[in-house]
């Protein structure tokens, strides 16, 4: 193997280890986002089920609409 191709290889290589460490860290961002957004998801059903629980009961046929 050539000297030109052997040095060839290695800058290719070298390419290829700095992408893989730059998706491992576009990789690692995104899943701090998602395990961030499930968190909030989980967060904000709480909130709706608990406003739910706190509606009173009644027949909603009964109430005036807002704009009366």
């Amino acid at each position: 193997m050539s000297e030109e191709r052997f040095i060839d290889l290695e800058m290719r290589l070298a390419h290829q280890d700095q992408l893989l460490n730059d998706l491992n860290d576009v990789v690692t961002a995104q899943q701090t986002k998602i395990m961030q957004l499930e968190d909030l998801c989980k967060a904000l059903i709480q909130r709706v089920r608990a406003a739910g629980e706190n509606v009173p009961e009644g027949d909603p046929g009964d109430e005036r609409p807002p704009h009366y």
